[in-house]
């Protein structure tokens, strides 16, 4: 195997024998498998459209295959080999979508040889074998490493956008012209053009795209469920039965709120669902009673303590521990051997599960943190904060946000909040706010000085925010007191900074290692571009930015 798509890669470089995600080699070549047979549709589909041939059935298809493949979501090969068999279903319904269509329309189609479609149909061994034709070693080889590098940052910016656009989909929310975008962008991986130029201007192009799903995702989130309102969350638990909800998709959260209202079961948000508590959609349900736990890389420890059912949706699942192996479940793209798997959101299993074990006994000292600063709510006080900037009592806004993870060197962001000025706000996303979240900030000017703006997909937010202070302002992004310094993990990372890249946003920085696959030459033209640079310490980066 060769993967070097997150950034726990081994030594910085990529996972050769076992990922440190918990991927083994042969999920890794189950995953280069249905990556590839998945171009392979985009190709015919992305060639269909202008004849006017399209199958929703398809572009759905596309976006589950590109999510499966994001870290940290399927690692079951058995549940793998099927979707490389239904992948290859649609690219057979897709290819013979575009030569109907070419007939209808009078055209010879285009010859686009795809070695190894028609004999992918065997066991996973097999597979296996065949996957060592399309593994990112060989492109390294004949394309060298600063082609193959833009080719997976396009790749990579792709799986996050999907992963955004499929979470809008099971809300009822897509765009036609979403579904055009990732065909399109996965036709270039394999038909061109691979020049430097021209695949970095395609990468800030998917940097558009997810602009757009971001848009989508927080129109869907916001018409289910109503803008988020700042709202306080307990953190310690609460006496009774419980079930703890992790990963990011509202719909899975609010159908198991549904299915467990009355039963006497507490639910409690982890990880990323902890925006939740702010939609007034789904805290209007009384038993969500608080979050528990952190950040997605602890869940072992933390979920071992558990005294419930656990249930992960979308994805950051690690190896789960024995002393809950039994009582946890996946449901969505997400996947491992030996779990559980709920499908059609029939969470039986789970309240079962939960009603089994013995539940919370007692309950703990009330502490509580504070949510729901989404863009909306942030907005009804923008005079505030503009009186403040222009009096001098708001010197800064520091977005300090993104993904955690269990590499050392993420105590950076920590200490850099804390050292943070108090005339100064902080802004906050994703998981990566678990580093300093429970800390306390104090307020200026009767705002809090650390706002939870939501998840990583809530980078829209802080987007609209931004674009409103600058025009408040009468000048651009970058003439704002505002830096971005930003901790990454996954694909959905890569996406959201291809976005701010193309914005135009400049002086990001960006931690706490590099991604493996852009290699000096790119990381070169992205400083030279746009002042994009990699973390220091918070000592030096806070005198570089407050001067």
């Amino acid at each position: 195997m060769f993967c070097y798509q997150c950034e726990q890669t081994v030594n910085g470089t990529g996972c050769t024998q076992f990922g440190n995600c918990g991927k083994d080699a042969t999920t890794a070549a189950l995953q280069d498998i249905l990556l590839y047979v998945t171009v392979v549709t985009s190709r015919y589909a992305h060639r269909a459209r202008p004849l006017g041939a399209k199958d929703s059935s398809i572009d759905r298809t596309v976006l589950e295959s590109l999510f499966t493949t994001v870290t940290n979501v399927n690692f079951d090969p058995q549940r793998l080999h099927g979707q490389v068999q239904e992948a290859i279903g649609t690219a057979r319904r897709a290819k013979a979508m575009y030569e109907q269509a070419c007939a209808a329309a009078g055209q010879t189609p285009d010859d686009l040889p795809c070695p190894g479609l028609c004999g992918l149909e065997t066991d996973i061994d097999a597979l296996v074998l065949k996957a060592e034709e399309m593994a990112i070693v060989s492109r390294l080889t004949h394309l060298g490493p600063d082609v193959t590098g833009l080719q997976e940052l396009l790749t990579y910016g792709l799986k996050g956008t999907a992963a955004y656009a499929h979470h809008a989909l099971m809300l009822g929310y897509e765009d036609e012209s979403v579904f055009a975008g990732i065909h399109d962008g996965l036709n270039v991986l394999a038909s061109g053009p691979y020049d430097e130029a021209s695949l970095t201007a395609r990468c800030l192009w998917v940097g558009e795209l997810n602009l757009k799903v971001m848009a989508l995702l927080d129109a869907a989130n916001t018409g289910s469920y109503g803008h988020p309102a700042p709202t306080p969350v307990r953190v310690t638990p609460v006496k009774g039965k419980a079930i703890v909800v992790s990963g990011h998709d509202l719909k899975d959260l609010e159908e198991l709120l549904k299915q467990t209202e009355g039963k006497g079961i507490n639910v409690y948000t982890h990880g990323e669902m902890l925006p939740a508590h702010g939609y007034p959609g789904l805290k209007k349900y009384a038993h969500l009673v608080g979050n528990y736990g952190g950040a997605w890389q602890v869940q072992a420890a933390e979920f071992s303590e558990f005294p419930g059912a656990i249930l992960m949706t979308t994805n950051c699942i690690q190896r789960p521990a024995s002393e809950y192996a039994v009582r946890i479940f996946t449901c969505g793209m997400v996947a491992w051997p030996g779990v559980v798997h709920i499908a059609d959101r029939d969470f039986t299993p789970v309240i079962t599960a939960a009603l089994a074990a013995t539940g919370f006994t007692e309950d703990a000292e009330e502490q509580s943190i504070l949510v729901g600063f989404g863009h909306n709510a942030i907005m009804e006080n923008a005079g505030t904060v503009i009186e403040a900037v222009k009096s001098g009592a708001l010197r800064h806004i520091f977005l300090i946000g993104g993904c955690d993870g269990a590499l050392h060197g993420r105590n950076y962001f920590t200490e850099l909040a804390q050292a943070v000025p108090d005339d100064c706000v902080i802004l906050t996303l994703a998981c990566g706010k678990y580093r300093f979240n429970k800390l306390e900030f104090g307020t200026l000017g009767g705002l809090p000085r650390l706002l939870d703006v939501g998840q990583c997909n809530d980078a829209y937010s802080a987007i609209v925010v931004a674009s409103a202070l600058a025009e408040a302002f009468g000048c651009g992004v970058n003439d704002l007191p505002l830096s971005l310094i930003l901790s990454w993990y996954e694909q959905k990372a890569v996406a959201i900074l291809l976005t701010l890249l193309h914005l135009g946003i400049k002086g990001i920085r960006l931690g706490p290692t590099l991604p493996a696959f852009v290699t000096p030459k790119l990381l070169n033209t992205l400083v030279d571009a746009f002042g994009i640079q990699p973390i220091t310490t918070p000592e030096q980066d806070l005198a570089t930015i407050l001067g």
